[in-house]
């Protein structure tokens, strides 16, 4: 490009690139470069000539050149595909006409901020240093697939729009030096982490990812040394984070998720340090924590939406601690009908923690959900082991039932005494020892086979010896359970 091609504004940018002057174009501080498109040729500049610049243009010696410009409309499409850029970028408050495209290029440094842009394509893009996207309009797809960013990827409160066929903002198989700082990112379009490596954290608090009936974020295998923060976020759309490694915590406290009639949340085969799900309204949707691994899970029951898969999930500590009337509920919200192995992961985090009480609550429902699986014989011998011993979980229950029928028994036997088979041999009869000979099928107090009784009275000692024999095996089923469990 020969140099008499350049107009006044060019001009300035021109010379102030080689000892890294910044042009200012704004004429008020409170000016918006979405009006950009009518701005005149005095603050206009053409993207070729930023081309020539950084990749031709002659430095000065002793000086450290840079571009650096403020309040520009820059024209035609920046193209710098494969280029490698040695100065500093910074185009903050820009209005760009076409969407640049840095594929596969390279840069010290990059900042777009403020900036407004129809699009971005810098796939496989490289970053030596950070990615300042701060307060960027997008209003087409952005594609950061690849992307390699030694330092910290600046995304506070930008603006991604794209149509519903395309991904508003992809980020995936991106690797990241330092943080994904983006809190108060607005996305209407899917946000897409998929594969990325993220050295620190990735800061996606009060965010709002919008794609109702759709993935608003999908963070499949995403990989974090540090937390993943959504705390206040507002998500309408499908959470997708299957797979994820999260070292620190996966924060969605006061949260709001999203999918009426799909998959609000789904960290299935993630592993996961600490999981937030408190202070926030009922989810939306499905939450999916199959095989998941959680060393720290913090969920607050109110928190729960009415379908929640559990199957495998394994969880080390339970926060906070809540009766397990409470924590029951998550687990018959499963799609399948009986699942053993949730209930002995609620068994072991109360009983960590020493709540014995809690613990056998847990172990009590879930033999009467297991009891709904069985055939009707199955069935009818739960219900006699839970009525008589609360399947040995309740062994009071035990002396309930003893001492109501040996009373019953005994007035019985007092009122109507059984006569005795040889009269001369016979022991003196004593009502309470008798009944007791009766319902103890192991005992012998020497009543019950001196005595014969007749009619009604011999139909209620029937009653008696069945009664007895159930009770006894019901307590030692359950008492065997309790004992082989501890």
């Amino acid at each position: 490009m020969m140099i008499n091609d350049l107009t006044a504004a060019e001009r300035r940018v021109w010379d102030a690139f080689p000892r890294g002057a910044a042009v200012e174009f704004g004429t008020a501080d409170d000016e918006d470069a979405a009006d950009g498109t009518g701005w005149g040729p005095e603050r206009t500049v053409r993207a070729r000539v930023l081309r020539a610049l950084l990749l031709t243009a002659p430095q000065e010696e002793g000086e450290v050149a840079a571009l650096k410009i403020a309040g520009a409309r820059i024209t035609g499409k920046l193209d710098l595909k494969y280029a490698t850029v040695d100065s500093v970028v910074r185009l903050s408050d820009c209005h760009f006409d076409e969407a640049p495209d840095f594929s596969g290029a390279q840069f010290t440094y990059l900042n777009l901020t403020k900036s407004v842009l129809p699009g971005l394509r810098s796939a496989r893009v490289r970053v030596d240093g950070g990615l300042r996207l701060t307060e960027c309009r997008f209003r087409g797809p952005v594609r950061l697939t690849g992307a390699q960013i030694s330092g910290t990827l600046f995304m506070e409160r930008a603006e991604f729009t794209a149509p519903d066929d395309e991904p508003a903002l992809r980020l995936n198989q991106a690797e990241i030096g330092e943080e994904l700082c983006a809190p108060g990112l607005r996305a209407n379009g899917e946000v897409r982490l998929g594969g990325a490596h993220v050295a620190g954290a990735v800061d996606l608090r009060r965010c709002r990812l919008h794609r109702p009936g759709g993935t608003a974020l999908s963070a499949e295998t995403l990989a974090t040394e540090s937390d993943v923060v959504l705390r206040h976020a507002d998500v309408r759309g499908r959470v997708e984070m299957r797979g994820a490694r999260v070292g620190g915590q996966l924060d969605l406290a006061y949260a709001r998720l999203s999918d009426p009639g799909g998959m609000a949340l789904r960290v299935s085969s993630s592993v996961i340090s600490e999981l937030w799900l408190r202070d926030g309204p009922p989810m939306e949707g499905v939450l999916n924590m199959r095989r998941a691994q959680i060393e720290v899970l913090v969920l607050e029951p109110d928190m729960l939406p009415e379908k929640v898969l559990l199957n495998s999930l394994t969880y080390t500590s339970l926060i906070p601690h809540e009766p397990a009337q409470r924590r029951l509920p998550m687990l018959e919200r499963d799609g399948e009908a009986y699942l053993p192995y949730s209930y002995e992961q609620l068994t072991a985090a109360y009983r960590r923690i020493g709540d014995d009480d809690a613990a056998r609550l847990v172990q009590l429902a879930k033999q009467r959900r297991h009891r709904a699986t069985l055939r009707w014989h199955g069935r009818l011998w739960g219900y006699a082991q839970d009525a008589t011993v609360g399947y040995g979980f309740r062994p009071l229950r035990a002396a309930v039932w003893l001492l109501s029928l040996m009373a019953v028994g005994s007035v019985a036997y007092a009122v109507r005494p059984p006569e005795p088979l040889k009269a001369d041999e016979a022991p003196e009869f004593n009502p309470v020892f008798y009944t007791l000979d009766l319902l103890l099928p192991i005992i012998d107090f020497g009543q019950e086979r001196a005595y014969a009784p007749d009619g009604w009275s011999q139909w209620l000692s029937y009653v008696l010896v069945i009664t007895g024999w159930i009770l006894a095996t019901t307590v030692v089923t359950g008492v065997t359970r309790t004992v082989s469990r501890q």
